[in-house]
């Protein structure tokens, strides 16, 4: 059954309905769109419009939301049924292969001189996903369907789990004012395929297998980034989550530490494995010296107990290249951050801003 959409003027008690115009509309609705991508029910980044595909067709407008999920966008215009489904699981099988390099190079033809992820980190206040395209949405836009294309997407989303969905839009004029008004074919879920570890592993920036990022956590009455910086290590503790990924650190490996609110403040090669802090030694004037014996500004948990791993302070010996003050830490919208104490450093963007902040030779 095709979808009736009405609006109606209450004037004290009488109702008026107002007449839906379709003239021009869907000429417009593009522009709509890419002026007020909520429009289509979320808060989306638009990433291109009137994108080339590899077959030779044109996507009208590529989005991503919040989650990394690429949102296929598609006018219906004058499509005949069989055309506007089948033109839009084109693309989208198209899209799906697209990897993370592909999403961000389409963005920068889009918005030249943008980064990608400073757009992101604008739209949506936290920088992109590690994961990007790992599932897409399909969505037509119309003013209206005949009862084949609604019949048609309908078995395909509700029948196959097939993230195709249709949303209307209805112009109406009532007395010099104009009036948009949407509704959706299926109940608008955000319904996506599940995604293949190769997939996965596809749409996440590759890692340069040196670069990882380390969260130094300063906190009152704990570590304090002066003597990191003195003592050259790094450090977490107060629960295994915080000291397994810190573990994870191999020796030779470049990190960058982030102090969370006040950004990047130091590069680093570790050259050593983690260590409970009350058992840690450094070098001072070529003299291995307990870490624990030296002053410190900071307070670092040590338990003084030999089955207490799981509650002590774990420190990694790092060997600065260029460190800053807490006060000049380095974050420009977009940079990368995690929970994690260590992991990954994928972002090149981040590992781009930091190489020019800390002057680094690459």
């Amino acid at each position: 059954m095709a979808l009736e959409m009405g609006l109606w003027r209450a004037d004290g008690g009488k109702l008026t309905k107002l007449v839906a115009t379709g003239i021009g509309l869907e000429s417009q609705l593009e522009d709509y769109i890419e002026s007020d991508p909520s429009l289509m029910g979320a808060r989306l980044l638009l990433v291109g419009r009137q994108v080339a595909t590899d077959y030779g067709g044109f996507i009208d407008l590529l989005a991503v939301d919040s989650e990394g999920l690429v949102h296929v966008i598609e006018l219906k215009r004058d499509k005949t049924p069989r055309d506007v489904v089948a033109q839009t699981l084109d693309y989208g099988s198209w899209v799906a292969d697209l990897s993370r390099a592909d999403i961000v190079a389409i963005f920068a033809k889009y918005k030249p001189g943008v980064a990608f992820e400073e757009a992101y980190a604008e739209e949506f206040g936290q920088a992109p996903p590690e994961e990007l395209n790992t599932a897409q949405a399909l969505t037509i836009v119309a003013s209206s369907v005949d009862p084949a294309t609604e019949r048609i997407v309908r078995f395909l989303n509700e029948g196959f789990a097939v993230p195709v969905n249709v949303v209307f839009f209805r112009h109406f004029e009532d007395r010099g004012a104009s009036y948009l008004a949407r509704t959706w074919l299926v109940e608008h879920e955000t319904q996506t395929a599940t995604s293949a570890t190769a997939k996965a592993q596809k749409s996440k920036e590759p890692w340069n297998g040196q670069d990882w990022y380390v969260s130094f956590g300063e906190e009152p009455g704990g570590r304090v980034w002066d003597d990191a910086v003195k003592y050259g290590f790094v450090s977490a503790g107060g629960g295994e989550w915080f000291s397994r990924t810190l573990k994870n650190l191999p020796i030779g490996a470049r990190v960058f530490a982030n102090i969370p609110k006040s950004g990047y403040v130091g590069v680093g090669t570790v050259v050593g494995g983690a260590t409970r802090f009350d058992k840690a030694e450094i070098e001072i004037d070529g003299v291995p010296t307990s870490l624990s014996t030296v002053p410190l500004s900071g307070n670092y948990r040590n338990p003084g107990d030999a089955d207490s791993d799981a509650l002590a302070e774990f420190v990694v010996p790092v060997e600065w290249q260029a460190v800053k003050p807490r006060s000049e830490g380095v974050w420009k919208t977009g940079m990368f951050a995690n929970q994690n104490s260590a992991c990954h450093l994928r972002s090149q963007f981040t590992i781009d801003q930091l190489s020019l902040a800390f002057e680094l030779d690459d």
